[in-house]
């Protein structure tokens, strides 16, 4: 019996040494009814239930046109088949794939005969997980790939392709070999304690320690860049009923998405709308006036909005300039535990200019470049060709190599001993370790690979 694909894999620690030497198999497209479909298999019998079922052998890395029959010989499909020998596949392992027609009866047949013949079922993300451990890539690469697959607009995808190709992981590796360099002359002082260092000796670690932080804080920014560009941000538009709020949405977007009249309390629900910004992938809540009303459902819409707002990476107070300034300013309590907040200024065509963040007219799109240009600064996104996108964990793990280092250099220039340095120096080349997964914890490797998709 296969495993239940339903359970949850977070639980997991990583592979044991038993499931690496396992074959395993999945449905490799996405669920539903499309012109192909593909059963995905990786393991040492991979080629040979590949054969069994098609009662054929087959030339590595060579498209076969065959017929696909399960273990009692009634056919279950035909199609394409491409296998793979260790060493030149994805996983690194012997790799089967049965391209045959996309329904899911069709796929189910063929999984189920793959399994029949001693395959088990693959955990979300296990092909990629063997690749890893495979050193068919590292982990950054490896979860470019999830990225890669939710990407969510073209420069999110080209971002996940660079980590993807390992450009994340060379300017790691950089900063690690060179960090690796200070570390054997730190050390080198802890193995000859009857000469001490001398005082240039110190200046230029000191030195070192400097540009190594200087070139992580660089790195540092760009993987922020990274991690921004690969989650998207959420951004809520809040205000007075009838200040604008659907038009701006759709001036955002480009299309009428929110309906817009003169009528107060016409939006009464939530109104989310996806676009990109620049190649940042943003999610617009369009929300309910804020005001207090006896109507049930209006008054329902304004719960709603109150619950979203913190959750929000920005929110767009809108305000309009066409009453008297003051008016229309949101009680502050509607705004309480909002991370950022932009102040923005409309009806720009009826009415003048005055102290706010940004001043526009959804209207007549007078402002919105402005407009664009800070939410982008209040979200820290620069937009640029040559982002790649990175995880929370990256940053993490970053800062915490900064720390070490800062770390070192105190006792450095406290002369407190060459071996504290020593240590620091350690724990920080750990922490870079983390992030390409020299260094990695079964427990992370079972969180990271749970999020994939089956198949993947």
């Amino acid at each position: 019996m296969s495993p239940d694909p339903s359970s949850d894999p977070s639980s997991r620690s990583g592979p044991s040494e038993k499931e690496g030497k396992e074959t395993i198999a999945a449905i490799a497209t996405p669920p539903g009814r499309g012109g192909i479909g593909i059963v995905r298999l990786s393991g040492p019998m991979a080629i040979e239930i590949a054969q069994i079922l098609c009662c054929r052998t087959f030339k590595p890395r060579h498209a076969t046109f065959s017929q696909i029959c399960n273990r009692e010989g009634e056919l279950l499909d035909q199609g394409i088949i491409l296998t793979f020998s260790a060493g030149s596949s994805f996983t690194g392992e012997p790799v089967a794939e049965f391209q045959g027609h996309g329904g899911p009866m069709v796929m189910r047949s063929i999984l189920q005969a793959a399994l029949e013949l001693g395959a088990r079922m693959a955990r979300p993300g296990e092909f990629s997980e063997r690749a890893f451990l495979n050193g068919r890539m590292d982990l950054a690469q490896a979860e470019a790939i999830a990225d890669l697959i939710a990407s969510g607009s073209q420069a999110a995808a080209r971002g996940a392709l660079r980590s993807l190709t390992g450009e994340f992981s060379t300017l790691v590796d950089s900063i690690a070999k060179n960090l690796l360099l200070l570390r054997v002359r730190v050390e080198a002082g802890i193995d000859f304690p009857e000469e001490p260092l001398k005082e240039e000796e110190t200046t230029a670690q000191l030195a070192d320690l400097v540009s190594l932080r200087a070139a992580l804080a660089e790195l540092l920014g760009k993987t922020r860049q990274g991690v921004r560009l690969g989650q998207g941000a959420t951004v809520a538009i809040v205000g007075h009923p009838n200040v604008g709020k659907s038009s701006l949405l759709n001036a955002l977007s480009g299309e009428d998405n929110a309906i817009v009249t003169a009528i107060p309390g016409t939006t009464r629900d939530l109104l989310k709308v996806d676009l990109e910004l620049r190649g940042l992938p943003i999610r617009v809540i369009d929300t309910a006036g804020l005001r207090v009303t006896l109507d049930p459902v209006e008054s329902e819409g304004v719960r709603r909005a109150t619950v979203i707002l913190p959750t929000a990476d920005l929110v767009i107070v809108l305000e309009d300039l066409t009453v008297a300034e003051g008016e229309d300013r949101l009680d502050p309590r509607w705004l309480e535990g909002c991370s950022s907040i932009l102040r923005v200024g409309n009806k720009l065509d009826l009415a003048p200019a005055r102290q706010a963040d940004v001043n526009i007219s959804a209207h007549t799109g007078e402002g919105m470049e402005q407009l664009v240009d800070s939410i982008l600064q209040h979200l820290e996104f620069e937009p640029d060709g040559s982002t790649f996108t990175a995880r929370v964990r990256h940053v993490e793990a970053l800062s915490r190599t900064d720390r070490h280092l800062e770390q070192a250099v105190q006792l450095l220039e406290t002369k407190y001993g060459t071996e504290f340095v020593a240590e620091e120096l350690r724990l920080a080349h750990d922490c870079l370790g983390e992030i390409a997964g020299r260094v990695t914890a079964d427990r992370l490797l079972g969180e990271i690979f749970s999020t994939f998709c089956i198949g993947k």
